[in-house]
């Protein structure tokens, strides 16, 4: 039992110095790309991805739609790779996100959307592989190699990026500064691991749960349902707070196991009707949150650092439902590095 997991757990440990690295290497080429977006800003936006990278798109879309007010739209890469669809995209950016940067079909749009005059940025960690190669600009990721299956410290580093870009491109000196204080807050992050194994104690024997948040951390329930499927072989389905409530919520009676992300900020008073809504239902509510009225009343809570702007949330949230995913696999049996019928990289085109 003490190897499950080794590299997992390393890596989670290894995101505040990940933070670090991207802090002093990736701003002059945020700066260029945003002094580009001011010159130039494109009518729309366009993010490809799968997997976690997929998750932290989604962010994007919620940061880059709300804080730059362009349209945002998540690419189906399939309309490429398998309806061999020609794309009009001249005046658009394409960001293409993937840790390897081999992923056949997200590398296949890219290249289809610089052919139909997208301008092309690359999100990966490896600044020679060909999804880098098909773009005009790469944004490196500087997380050193990810043993593990299971991507932590690569999916941090990806909100990391989109983040700083936004703040360099929209001038918010707050938000800019922020990101100077993240590792830190990343580290304090990581003091949530005795209270992530409890919960993993707890719901170790549960044969499905709902993950649900809304705005930024709609991200960060996806990314925790999809650890949750692929390193502890739960099925877990993750659902913004307010599709929730449109029939899903039906779902839940007495002991159903829901995990609520609730950060201060916008979404909060209705999130925090939601976790009312469940308590009177009588479910197995878990929440993660940085605010202690969330988790006074409540038999499970992961209490992450307060501090961060909600817009930076997510990158420390996910530090939290990383260790409770890597602590239930270990409950489980289950060695999160190498989850069965998985690759680090998954060939689909």
């Amino acid at each position: 039992m003490k190897h499950l997991g080794r590299w997992m757990h390393a890596e989670i440990q290894e995101q505040p110095a990940v933070l670090e690295r991207l802090w002093d290497a990736s701003r002059p080429l945020a700066r260029r790309l945003a002094a580009r977006w001011r010159r130039d800003p494109p009518g729309l936006v366009v993010f490809v991805a799968r997997g976690s990278s997929d998750n932290a798109a989604v962010y994007g879309r919620y940061l880059w739609e709300a804080r730059l007010g362009v349209p945002v739209s998540l690419a189906a890469p399939s309309v490429v790779t398998l309806y061999r669809t020609r794309l009009r995209l001249r005046g658009t950016w394409v960001v293409g996100l993937s840790q390897s940067g081999q992923s056949p079909d997200v590398v296949a749009f890219l290249r289809r959307a610089r052919q139909g005059g997208a301008f092309t940025v690359a999100v990966t960690n490896q600044p020679d592989s060909p999804l880098a190669r098909e773009s005009q600009e790469v944004l490196p990721l500087h997380a050193g190699r990810e043993h593990s299956v299971a991507a932590t410290k690569t999916y941090v580093a990806e909100l990391f990026v989109l983040s700083l870009l936004v703040a360099e491109a929209s001038g918010d000196r707050r938000l800019l500064s922020a990101h100077e204080g993240l590792p830190s807050q990343v580290a304090a992050a990581l003091r949530v691991e005795e209270a992530a194994s409890d919960l993993a104690r707890q719901w170790q024997e549960v044969a499905a749960c709902l993950v649900t948040g809304r705005g930024y951390n709609y991200a960060t329930a996806r990314e925790a349902a999809l650890k949750l499927k692929e390193t502890a072989y739960l099925p877990a389905e993750a659902l913004s707070s307010a599709d929730f409530l449109h029939g899903p919520v039906a779902l839940v009676g007495r002991g159903f196991p829901v995990l609520v992300v609730a950060s201060p900020g916008r979404a909060w008073r209705h999130l925090d009707h939601v976790v009312r809504k469940l308590r009177r239902r009588g479910a197995d509510v878990a929440v993660v949150s940085s605010d202690p009225a969330a988790l006074r009343w409540l038999r499970h809570g992961l209490e992450v650092p307060a501090g961060a702007p909600e817009e930076l949330t997510p990158h420390v949230y996910a530090v939290a439902v990383q260790l409770f995913s890597y602590h239930l696999s270990l409950r489980r049996g289950i060695n999160p590095d190498r989850p069965r019928g998985l690759r680090k990289v998954t060939q689909v085109l």
